[in-house]
């Protein structure tokens, strides 16, 4: 069975079940190894997501603002996977890409210190050395909260909780780079390979949440970029 794919000006006829990735490397090879994330009719996907339908796809670089962004959120789950495993008591809450870069926030006893920055950059370079695939995974919510209940990440259960009674869903998506899981929307860049250049920048104080009744974290800034150069 063969769908039509359109992709900027050309259209061709490709077979039903390629990835994203796949698909585009049908149209551009030399983008195809830039491309970092893809929007397949109008929704951003993973790169391996599988097409079965007649598609219109978008592709996102690193030289665009969807691709840089993307490129920061998975940069903050790198660091995040880093500083647990310097830190395995720690407890991970959230870390969104912003304007300039992306910010992880943790529940530590002791705070972070500027010196451990360093470290933690350390151990994201072994990290994005390895090539870790951004593998995701769709879970009933029952099943996700009895996964992180066992992780010990009370956070994440608060979060999946109240995306059950707020928005009353199901299903919930996590990834998985090595050994790390975190709960997220996604999409995510392809791999941990993906990421060039990125610095740790700050260490502040943040309450869970926004809320000054609730428990203070450890916020740690940083940045990434495609290249040095630019960084």
């Amino acid at each position: 069975m063969s769908i039509k794919v359109k992709f900027k000006d050309a259209e061709k006829e490709l077979e039903s079940g390629l990835s994203v990735i796949d698909s585009i490397k049908a149209f551009d090879k030399k983008l195809a190894k830039k491309a970092l994330t893809a929007k397949i009719n109008g929704n951003m996907v993973d790169m391996d997501t599988t097409i079965t339908e007649d598609v219109e796809i978008e592709v996102f670089t690193p030289d665009t603002a969807e691709g840089i962004d993307l490129l920061r959120h998975s940069t903050a789950h790198v660091m995040a996977a880093a500083v647990k495993q310097l830190f395995p008591d720690v407890q991970v809450t959230i870390g969104p890409s912003i304007e300039n870069g992306f910010y992880y926030d943790f529940d530590k006893k002791d705070p972070f210190t500027p010196e451990d920055l360093p470290k933690i950059e350390k151990e994201m370079k072994k990290i994005i050395k390895q090539n870790h695939k951004f593998e995701r995974k769709v879970l009933p919510v029952d099943e996700a909260i009895a996964l992180f209940r066992e992780m010990g990440e009370i956070y994440k259960v608060e979060l999946i909780e109240d995306l059950i009674r707020d928005m009353q869903v199901e299903t919930v998506t996590i990834y998985k780079s090595g050994d790390f899981v975190d709960l997220c929307r996604g999409p995510h860049i392809p791999s941990t390979g993906k990421i060039k250049a990125y610095k740790l920048l700050d260490v502040a104080g943040a309450y869970w949440r926004g809320d000054e009744t609730r428990q203070m974290l450890q916020r740690i800034y940083g940045t990434a970029f495609d290249s040095n150069d630019e960084l």
